[in-house]
């Protein structure tokens, strides 16, 4: 009872009631009207009754009465046609996709409220379908390396420092400082991410908090990571990785916008096939089939080269481009970064190019 009256008191230190506030009795009755407050122990409500006319008119008086109800007589309280206990929470819903930017979900909340995250649905990245609660897998470039893949996560600001909290389908959590709070999935590619996630946030009425921050300046988190060693902030990212001369496509594992400046340089030496023999990063020379009716990604370009291509947001794959031993390119779109050789037949390479990869922004 102590704390159904505790609710109460937030209820009345929180809301406006309007005349549509309902009083269940427990033997059966349904009180309508509006509820002025808890006083002297017994809940008040303001009763509009209808009495009918005589039989020689049709119209109808109407009499307002103040009641009063004692708390063991009450089953429950709806409020505006909500149950008493909803009325202490703000409730947003909104769609989170697995995009380039986490997604703003219009809730503020301070530090010290309560938040309840509720998610249903399914994203889809190629023929992987992806829950609030994630994969039984981890992805290393995702915010949260340790975590499920792809499980639904928030932060509260924009503020890449901000503690990363993970939620799933389901979680209730106090907030530790004030702002907007915004949820994504944990994953390190978005490139070929379908569908969304309907999501529900239901934070904690308090004094002076906003209930809905205005949609008409929504904020923006970046799912950026920057990965590297100290003191290499935003605006710049680090990246070595091995290319394989057998391999389709190598991730990167970095996610680029267009105008990016990327620099390549590549060391090393692969087989690429018996035709063309051990080649460097540039190419070699080929008089085989795919020199005479250009089938490599990139015909223009050695056999056995090193290439890159981006697969951009809607899934499909850029025009490859050459990168060779060294290379300083501006990215044409948005997407995930690949890398590979010039090759038709990829059955007969072997050995691997070293690549050290610096993106400026």
């Amino acid at each position: 009872m102590k704390k159904f009256l505790l609710v109460l008191l937030i209820v009345f230190a929180t809301a406006t009631f309007a005349a549509a506030d309902t009083i269940y009795l427990r033997d059966g009755r349904q009180v309508r009207g509006t509820l002025l407050g808890f006083i002297n122990g017994q809940f008040v409500m303001r009763v509009e009754t209808q009495l009918s006319g005589s039989p020689s008119t049709t119209n109808t008086r109407r009499r307002d009465d103040i009641q009063y109800f004692r708390p063991e007589e009450v089953d429950r309280v709806e409020i505006d046609g909500r149950p008493m206990e909803d009325t202490r929470y703000v409730t947003r819903n909104v769609q989170v996709a697995l995009d380039s930017n986490w997604v703003d979900s219009g809730v503020f909340v301070r530090s010290g409220q309560r938040v309840q995250v509720t998610a249903t649905g399914v994203i889809t990245v190629g023929r992987m379908r992806i829950t609030p609660d994630g994969l039984r897998s981890t992805d290393p470039s995702a915010p949260l390396p340790n975590v499920a893949e792809g499980k639904l996560i928030g932060a509260i600001g924009n503020d890449a420092s901000s503690p990363i909290i993970e939620l799933g389908s389901t979680r209730e959590f106090t907030a530790d400082r004030n702002g907007r709070l915004f949820l994504t999935a944990n994953r390190g590619s978005f490139a070929d991410a379908r569908g969304a996630w309907d999501v529900q946030v239901r934070r904690e009425r308090g004094a002076g908090a906003r209930d809905i921050d205005d949609d008409r300046s929504p904020g923006i988190r970046s799912r950026d990571r920057f990965p590297g060693g100290p003191g290499r902030g935003p605006g710049r990212v680090e990246r070595d990785l091995s290319v394989p001369g057998n391999s389709r496509g190598v991730d990167a594992g970095i996610d680029i916008r267009s105008g990016d400046q990327i620099t390549f340089t590549a060391t090393g030496t692969i087989v690429a096939g018996q035709r063309a023999g051990t080649v460097g990063p540039e190419g070699g020379r080929s008089t085989g089939f795919g020199s005479i009716i250009g089938t490599r990604p990139v015909p223009t370009a050695g056999v056995g080269a090193l290439i890159g291509y981006i697969r951009m947001l809607d899934g499909q794959n850029s025009q490859p481009f050459f990168i060779g031993s060294s290379l300083t390119w501006t990215a044409p779109a948005d997407g995930r970064l690949y890398l590979l050789v010039n090759d038709d037949n990829y059955n007969d390479n072997s050995g691997a190019f070293s690549v050290h990869i610096t993106l400026n922004r």
